[in-house]
């Protein structure tokens, strides 16, 4: 583990990805023992700087130094599903050695293979208890777990690893709840060095510090993500105060150039007047003229430089004010009315879902927040709901036209422009109107011609989006499968405001629960063993067990 003395230090660092997009000039920071947040704005280089300091990356100049070790979790976790479990926890070799000395094969290459790790299989265990993986044995393959065990699994390594920093892009993306709670309990519990890059508010409410990442530079913020905002409020309306002063101070400059000038052509239709009336001598009059142009150009020159001053110290306040856009559509026609039928289980059981669904029905403008363990069938669910997957039995039948958010966002054609792709979904509506749509949703100009392969992930999620809400016929019925996946916070407000706009049912599986409780929800569906009625407070709670059946 880490000493007092470990940390991550970049000197100078500029990098540059092939398209000549440079995220990082000249950059600097220093990161010492504890939790540290990194946050900012999807496409700010939040991930790109973390596979810099683990060595992914390569800067173009510049220095990383880093003391002890480095474990790294990245965003977008792949592990080959033939993998056993001990191979991903990186005790095989040890494991295999360790069983053929306990079968009697006393080489001294197993010997050196062990070294002095003889409780290699009980910390190994223990690791995986640590963050609620004690059912799955070291022999088990990838392929047989869910994707967030998959991760944990990872995380499992990297604790085994005992590395002295520790990086952590995203952990909590497709983790369920009980997942989420064990990792929380382990970042809680870290005495090294730990980088976090994360749009969890729970998860960031457990470091010691947060790192603003903006154009290219940090902002350091001491406490955890509850603090950053009370702090950042704070600092936003110190700056907005500041625009307000500095504009009167502009308004102010302005007004004294122009008294300035009116004074000036005064004194010049004075002198002049004076020298036709000949109550000056030449010679005098034209040193006067001469003095009063020299002073006139002076005053000129003068209030000119306060007003460009002036107007420089109003641009560095209204920099210093954040002007994040906000997302402002309307979607009249997605309007359902209450009571109407949207959606209709019966008796269903899903492809890959452990047990059978059940039954449901779903009226009106429902907002219906699916939770529920990884791998207890939420995503096959709304596949099954789109028709994508057939049910093993029952059936699933959407009674309202709807659209389907998956979290892969493959229902964008990488090769098409934003506006193409928003087109293939809405063949009936004028490049006009989807190029207005399309301005609510940030997509503004030439933004709106950007190839859909060539957008960060906040911007590719609001595409998606765009594609599914302007879709025809408009959905009345739309489901999202972990939306806040990847997304920063600013994204997560935008797809709020998107919503707010959406006056359809709305399904939406995932497990963070201040995004959902934002979106009002107004049915909460755990599925565990068919779908049960909770409240919020059962999942605030952790209470997210199947009710039990009456007794007698």
């Amino acid at each position: 583990m880490s000493t007092p003395s470990s940390h991550v230090v970049c000197t100078s660092l500029t990098f540059t990805w092939p398209d000549g997009t440079t995220p990082f000039k000249d950059f600097r920071i220093a990161v010492g023992p504890g939790r540290t947040g990194l946050i900012g704005l999807n496409g700010s280089g939040k991930s790109t700087l973390m596979k810099l300091i683990a060595g992914e990356l390569t800067p173009a100049e510049g220095t990383i130094r880093t003391t002890g070790g480095i474990g790294y979790l990245p965003q977008n976790l792949v592990l080959d599903t033939a993998l056993r479990v001990d191979q991903v926890l990186g005790i095989a070799e040890t494991r295999a050695a360790l069983h053929a000395i306990e079968g009697g094969d006393p080489s001294e290459k197993h010997f050196t293979a062990v070294g002095d790790d003889w409780d290699v299989e009980e910390r190994a265990r223990a690791a995986l208890d640590q963050l609620g993986l004690g059912h799955i044995g070291l022999d088990r393959t990838i392929g047989e777990v869910s994707g967030g065990e998959g991760v944990l699994l990872r995380l499992a390594a990297l604790l085994l690893e005992r590395p002295e920093i520790l990086l952590l892009d995203e952990p909590t993306n497709n983790l369920d709840l009980f997942a989420r709670r064990r990792l929380y309990a382990a970042v809680a519990s870290w005495p090294g060095v730990m980088i976090i890059v994360s749009h969890d508010r729970k998860l960031l409410d457990l470091v010691d510090q947060i790192a603003d990442l903006r154009s290219g530079e940090v902002t350091w913020y001491g406490g955890n993500f509850h603090a950053y905002e009370k702090a950042l409020a704070v600092e936003q309306e110190a700056a907005e105060r500041m625009v307000r002063v500095a504009e009167a101070d502009v308004q102010r400059q302005r007004r004294e150039l122009a008294d300035t000038h009116v004074k000036l052509a005064r004194r010049k239709r004075y002198g002049k007047k004076m020298e036709e009336n000949k109550r000056v001598p030449k010679v005098t009059a034209n040193a006067l003229k001469r003095s009063a142009q020299e002073s006139a150009g002076r005053l000129r020159i003068q209030h000119s430089e306060k007003l460009t001053e002036a107007r420089e110290r109003l641009t560095e306040a209204e920099d210093a004010v954040r002007d994040d856009d906000e997302i402002r559509i309307e979607l009249p026609f997605t309007r359902v009315h209450p009571g109407r039928g949207v959606l209709r289980l019966t008796d269903l059981t899903v492809r890959y879902g452990a047990e059978p669904v059940g039954s449901l029905e779903v009226r009106g403008p429902e907002r219906i927040a699916l939770v529920g363990r990884n791998g207890a069938g939420k995503t096959s669910l709304l596949r099954t709901v789109t028709g994508e997957l057939p049910p093993v039995s029952g059936e699933a039948v959407a009674e309202v036209p709807l659209r389907f958010l998956p979290q892969r966002l493959d229902v964008l054609d990488d090769g098409l422009t934003v506006a193409e792709n928003v087109a293939r979904f809405a063949p009936g509506a004028t490049d006009n109107r989807i190029r207005a749509q399309l301005a609510r949703l940030l997509f503004r100009g030439a933004r709106a011609d950007q190839p859909a392969g060539t957008l960060s992930g906040g911007e590719r999620f609001r595409a998606a989006l765009a594609a599914q809400l302007l879709s025809e016929p408009a959905p009345q019925l739309v489901l999202l499968d972990e939306p806040t996946n990847n997304l920063d916070m600013a994204s997560v407000r935008g797809l709020t405001a998107a919503l707010d706009a959406y006056e359809g049912a709305l399904i939406v599986a995932g497990h963070d629960v201040p995004f959902l409780e934002s979106i009002g929800v107004t049915r909460w569906l755990l599925l565990d063993g068919g779908l049960h009625d909770i409240t919020a407070e059962d999942v605030r709670e952790g209470r997210l067990r199947r009710p039990e059946p009456p007794r007698g």
